[in-house]
């Protein structure tokens, strides 16, 4: 059985509707494609992009520092740490499970990597492994648990949350916080590392010559099998435009420190995980699990080992993003992966247009969701408004998620689209 990116029939049957229409039509087949799409509830990525549109506008009229810069340069720091827990989020979102577990271990991470430099004389990288390794077993755990008693993830994340909090506090003592060594190349990697403009341009040039291989060599196989294919000045037109945009957001960001690394791993990681949903044989099980169980299972796709790889990946993804975080603020304590760290990085995937019953969705939703909330939390600093009104607005924003996300599923099943 062969199945959509979402794993649905019908949205199979969409997507050639599209390709038929960009063919004859060209560009304005593209316009209208998209139009059809929108008006069959399929928003896709729309509603969260005009979000951050307006959000951007309000907080630069309210102050012109917000699009400094840099600024804009904090801001892309401050995503990444929590950005990478939601890429893992977005993946267990797609199954229609949940990890609450996150958090507590991303703390655990940094107080491996905490206490394995300072008090065990560890090398970086061993302690960087052996913070990834027990995120990846914890996963594995999650995974056996699920799959071997029908555990539901809500219970058994929730039972992780406690006791790898409880493990997090063993880890660091008494003390209860321990600095990481300021020299050290995770710290620097995480704090001081720019990318030269350069190599920055380099990049742009290179994701829009990938963009436009990726839909060459499509199309070449699709002509091939003898299927339709779309207009290749849809091709030319989407790839010139991302070379302009990204062209144009390195130019800003290099007028002050340029591209941090950190954030550069974090847009990789995005990336390399869209290729694997979109592109590979467990990325399309993926969404066929989500979709519908059975329907999988029936399919020939073992369901089990699916459930197991997302879970193991979710909990690397909390222990990288942990350790990334940690190496930020170059310490290691008790309020690491505390606080609202679950809160933003479950919000993150939902607000970026995961949806909450499975099935739907994509790796960049991470990216996009995690912009909107540290949006809200940099605009609403640099106010000096409290904290609470941060909490309060990013539940509204939430809320509205889930709320245009039921009513975009309700509009395609009217549509026959569901």
């Amino acid at each position: 059985m062969t199945t959509s990116p979402t794993g649905s029939p019908a949205d199979r049957a969409a997507d050639l509707q599209d390709e038929r229409l960009i063919r004859t039509e060209g560009v304005r087949g593209a316009v209208l494609a998209f139009q059809q799409r929108v008006r069959g509830g399929d928003l896709g990525s729309l509603p969260v992009i005009i979000g951050l549109v307006v959000i951007w506008v309000i907080f630069q009229i309210l102050n012109p520092n917000f699009l400094s810069s840099n600024n804009l340069v904090n801001l892309t720091l401050q995503c990444a740490a929590v950005g990478t827990i939601s890429i893992g989020i977005v993946l267990v979102l797609l199954l229609g499970q949940i990890d609450l577990s996150v958090g507590s271990v991303s703390g655990l991470a940094a107080a491996i990597l905490g206490v394995g430099l300072t008090q065990l004389g560890w090398p970086v990288l061993l302690a960087v492994v052996v913070a990834l390794v027990v995120g990846a077993a914890i996963g594995f755990l999650y995974g056996l648990l699920f799959t071997r008693f029908g555990v539901p993830s809500f219970v058994i994340t929730l039972a992780g949350l406690l006791a790898f909090l409880g493990l997090q506090l063993k880890v660091l003592g008494p003390n209860g916080s321990i600095n990481l060594p300021y020299d050290s190349w995770i710290v620097q990697f995480a704090q001081a590392t720019f990318l030269p403009p350069w190599a920055a341009y380099g990049l742009a040039v290179l994701a829009a010559a990938a963009v436009f291989y990726t839909d060459i060599r499509r199309a070449s196989r699709r002509r091939k099998a003898g299927l339709s294919t779309g207009a290749i000045s849809v091709t030319l037109i989407k790839s010139i435009s991302l070379l302009v945009l990204l062209v144009i957001v390195v130019a800003y960001l290099a007028t002050d420190r340029g591209l941090g690394a950190m954030f550069l791993l974090f847009v990789v990681l995005v990336v390399v995980m869209n290729f694997f949903l979109t592109r590979t044989k467990w990325g399309r099980s993926v969404f066929a699990v989500g979709g519908s169980v059975e329907a999988a299972r029936r399919a020939g796709i073992r369901v089990n080992r699916v459930y197991i790889s997302v879970f193991i990946l979710t909990s690397t993804f909390a222990a990288l993003g942990g350790l990334l975080a940690s190496a930020r603020l170059t310490s290691a304590s008790l309020s690491s992966g505390g606080g609202d760290t679950n809160l933003n990085a479950i919000a993150a995937a939902v607000i970026g247009g995961t949806s909450l019953f499975g099935g739907r969705g994509s790796a960049y939703s991470a990216l996009l969701g995690i912009l909107v909330i540290q949006s809200i939390s940099n605009g609403l600093t640099l106010l000096n408004l409290d904290s609470s009104i941060r909490y309060m607005i990013t539940g509204a924003v939430l809320l509205l998620a889930v709320i245009i996300d039921s009513l975009s599923r309700r509009s395609r099943a009217s549509h026959g689209q569901a």
